[in-house]
């Protein structure tokens, strides 16, 4: 059982929102495949996740809390590691919580995450490459999220960090031949210069990115070894079209207005929470159905697994153990 004085609170830094997006954008061939809120709001969500990760070696590695970084299961994303400690593979869920009287109240009593639920999603508690001794920690994120053209209009507008992305058809993100796209040929009907960065990959599936500068409704022509595009930033609102066109398949995307997601997260404050082995997980976990209101989430998405927070195990009781030097196996 925790206690809040068992929570640990790390602060959110703006360095922690830019890995995770860097994370995030590796992750695209491997989870998404077409735009859409729903894609933004999931893309959001892996931000906080590897923000969280950062957070989470930062503090062990000023702790002087021996840990290890291994290539994590599934293996279908190359670009997941998971933290050893002691021996043990962790497994960090995290959940971001961006309503703001939500992360006002958690502010003020920290100790409200202890009413809700651990949760982990079924199917991924079935899949293969865990072992029973792996544990699962427990993390939450608050941030606010500007997601409406309006919302954010006015943060850039008053000199705030945005990061629009496009998120490519999956005809681009993964294309029926693995050859190169051919030359791609960018124009846009802004009266503005916009950066403009590509992010695909290579012949080997290696992660690939091209920034170029656009003129001003003027074509421009890169001939990068792309093999796959999943995603398009650019570094300011548009309110017209960008276009995106294949010369070697005589394919186009029109990018719209109103189809770039800011995947950026305000960052207020990171919590961990506990932990708990994953036999102990099997268990005595209970199911949470779909469309269930929890604590994280209005309706969740997905069956899930899950134990009361309240009931996991202090986290400052694994760091001593891995400090002294203590394995289980």
């Amino acid at each position: 059982m925790i206690t809040s004085s068992d929570l640990i609170r790390l602060p959110y830094t703006p360095d922690l929102t830019e890995g995770g997006i860097a994370h995030a954008l590796r992750t695209l061939p491997y989870r998404y495949s077409r735009t859409g809120r729903s894609s933004f709001d999931r893309l959001r969500r892996t931000v906080a996740g590897a923000a969280v990760e950062l957070a989470f070696r930062r503090y062990l590695g000023g702790k002087g809390i021996p840990f290890e970084v291994k290539e994590a299961p599934p293996f279908t994303d190359p670009e997941r590691y998971d933290v050893l400690l002691g021996g043990q593979r962790c497994d960090i869920k995290s959940f971001l919580i961006s309503r703001p009287d939500q992360i006002a109240g958690m502010q003020a009593n920290p100790g409200a995450v202890l009413e809700a639920p651990a949760l982990v999603p079924s199917d991924r508690h079935a899949a293969e490459g865990h072992g029973e001794h792996d544990l699962y920690l427990f993390a939450f994120v608050t941030g606010l999220v500007m997601s409406s053209p309006a919302d954010i209009k006015k943060t850039f507008g008053r000199g705030g960090p945005v990061y629009l992305l496009h998120i490519m058809p999956g005809s681009w993100v993964h294309p029926r031949n693995w050859s190169p796209l051919g030359p791609l040929a960018l124009k846009s009907e802004s009266n503005e210069t916009l950066t403009v960065e590509l992010a695909g990959q290579d012949e080997t599936r290696g992660f690939l990115t091209r920034r170029v500068e656009l003129p001003p409704r003027t074509r421009l022509v890169i001939d990068d070894p792309f093999f796959s595009l999943s995603s398009v930033h650019v570094d300011r609102p548009l309110g017209s079209r960008l276009g995106i066109h294949n010369l070697g398949r005589d394919e186009t995307c029109i990018v719209n207005g109103q189809e770039w997601g800011n995947i950026w997260i305000h960052g207020k404050e990171i919590l961990l929470a506990g932990y708990i082995a994953r036999r102990d997980f099997s268990d005595r976990a209970i199911i949470i159905r779909p469309g269930s209101h929890v604590f994280q989430f209005d309706g969740t998405r997905a069956s899930n697994l899950a134990v009361p927070v309240s009931e996991l195990r202090p986290l400052g009781e694994l760091f001593e153990r891995v400090q002294a030097g203590i394995r289980r196996p």
